[in-house]
């Protein structure tokens, strides 16, 4: 998944990350990096936010063409546990768990 810190930074200025997030059944919590997020609904920057510090992240799915961030063209962080299959996945493979849809 694409992670990116919203809180303290201009429009996709904040770091991110291509890393493996969990969802909870109802994907109302995300864990990640060490990081418990959850949604609230109606917030102005990101989707996410974390439980212990309050900031806010936008977490999606990672795009091919490496445009994750809407107004920046900095790339994000790859975990190395995730290169591998982001790697495949920028080469036309699907995301590990949707290879059936």
């Amino acid at each position: 998944m694409y992670v990116q810190l919203k809180t303290g930074y201009d429009t996709d200025r904040g770091p991110s990350w291509i890393t493996w997030v969990q969802f909870s059944k109802t994907w109302r919590t995300a864990y990640t990096r060490g990081r418990t997020l959850r949604r609230w609904p109606g917030m102005v920057a990101g989707n996410f936010y974390d439980v212990e510090t309050g900031e806010e992240f936008w977490v999606s799915g990672p795009k091919r063409d490496r445009t994750d961030g809407r107004y920046s063209r900095a790339q994000p962080e790859v975990a190395e546990d995730a290169r591998a299959p982001y790697e495949r996945f920028l080469r036309g493979a699907a995301l590990p768990g949707r290879e059936h849809g």
